[in-house]
């Protein structure tokens, strides 16, 4: 029995198909089903029963492949303890990117990240598209809104509040609002994923003191001429002065912290969310998944200490 065979059964384990594993590990199907077989010949038992239509895991395999998993935790510490002292960061870094913060702001952070890690190779996968980590082969994603599936590991890198944004050219040939009712006179730029227009948009009232007002929302139906699915496009529609779009601040950030827009109705906050580095598995977290972790952290704490001191975001973001 060799450590890339156990690699196999866990990740058998995990897409719940040999074909699902084959993939991910990047081998074929046969090659896969060979050291699931070699494991299972050692063990004198089978850790999967198999059928025509599914596969799933006997009781043997439910004693033993938790164990497993965590003896090959221990030996995969051990060994970034030991390239830790040799200070060696290696290996692919397989990543799903949203349009806008990919392109604009974490792919600069990548090259700077691979610059300090010579031997680190990058895919990166940009859609704003949720990715199917069974389906695409990335080992993390980088994405808006905290994990709803149980069976996926993340970190949480920061809060993100949203902002209503506009080019101040746009403001004044068709007027600042200064209250949510107003903005029906106004054009929306709109983010549009899987047919789904996100044309509804919702802001809670803060005081001075950028507190939320308990009851105070306002929803409101916007109309519009521009949609698309690239977020990215939304926010350059934003900058060039055709309407006016809700962004997160930091995909937006550059935009601000230059005045090629404004913040626009800054007691009205629009929805905020936070970012995640995603995995799908525990084993997905290697060694310069957790660099590029702390140093996602640190790029963002610095844009929102700007957007602080620019005075479009407040200190509870780093709540």
């Amino acid at each position: 029995m060799v450590l890339a065979d156990l690699k196999v059964v866990l990740k058998v384990a995990e897409c719940r198909s040999i074909t699902g594993a084959a993939t991910q590990l990047d081998m074929r199907t046969s090659t896969a089903s060979a050291a699931l077989k070699r494991v299972e010949a050692s063990l004198g038992v089978e850790l999967f029963i198999r059928t025509t239509r599914q596969l799933r895991i006997s009781n043997a395999g439910e004693k033993y492949i938790p164990q497993c998993e965590q003896a090959l935790l221990l030996l995969e510490q051990a060994e970034q303890n030991m390239k830790e002292d040799q200070e060696a960061v290696e290996g692919e870094l397989r990543i799903a990117l949203s349009s806008d913060l990919g392109r604009n702001l974490v792919t600069p952070w990548l090259d700077e990240f691979m610059d300090k890690h010579p031997k680190i190779r990058l895919r990166a996968h940009v859609s704003d598209s949720n990715i199917d980590f069974y389906r695409d082969t990335v080992d993390m994603a980088l994405r808006y809104g905290k994990p709803d599936d149980a069976n996926l590991y993340g970190f949480k890198i920061c809060n993100v509040p949203g902002l209503l944004c506009a080019s101040q050219d746009y403001l004044d040939e068709h007027g600042t609002p200064s209250h949510p009712q107003q903005l029906l006179a106004h054009n929306g730029l709109f983010y549009q994923l899987h047919d789904i227009l996100h044309d509804v948009w919702w802001f809670e009232k803060v005081d001075n003191e950028g507190n939320e007002k308990a009851g105070a929302v306002e929803k409101i139906k916007m109309s519009g001429n521009r949609a698309s699915n690239d977020g990215d496009l939304v926010r350059r529609w934003c900058v060039s002065g055709k309407g006016l779009a809700i962004k997160s601040c930091l995909d937006i950030s550059a935009d601000i912290l230059t005045n090629k827009v404004v913040n626009v109705m800054p007691h009205y906050t629009p929805r905020s969310s936070e970012l995640w580095l995603v995995f799908p598995s525990r084993q997905s977290i290697k060694p310069a998944a957790r660099l590029l972790r702390d140093l996602l952290k640190e790029k963002t704490r610095e844009i929102l200490d700007k957007l602080i001191n620019k005075g479009v975001a407040d200190k509870t973001v780093f709540d």
